[in-house]
């Protein structure tokens, strides 16, 4: 195996679950879930 040594150190890195989430974070996610069960349920229902 190679010895990358430009590589960063993987134990500094950082990965989303790891990283903190604020209210802006929760608002998004929660007006993408609507949107997308809107389209998935809701305009097909209505279509029919």
């Amino acid at each position: 195996m190679t010895d990358h040594s430009d590589e960063p150190d993987p134990n500094a890195r950082v990965t989303s679950p790891m990283q903190e989430f604020g209210r802006t974070e929760v608002t998004t996610g929660l007006v993408v879930l609507l949107v997308g069960l809107t389209v998935a349920y809701l305009v097909p229902a209505l279509l029919l």
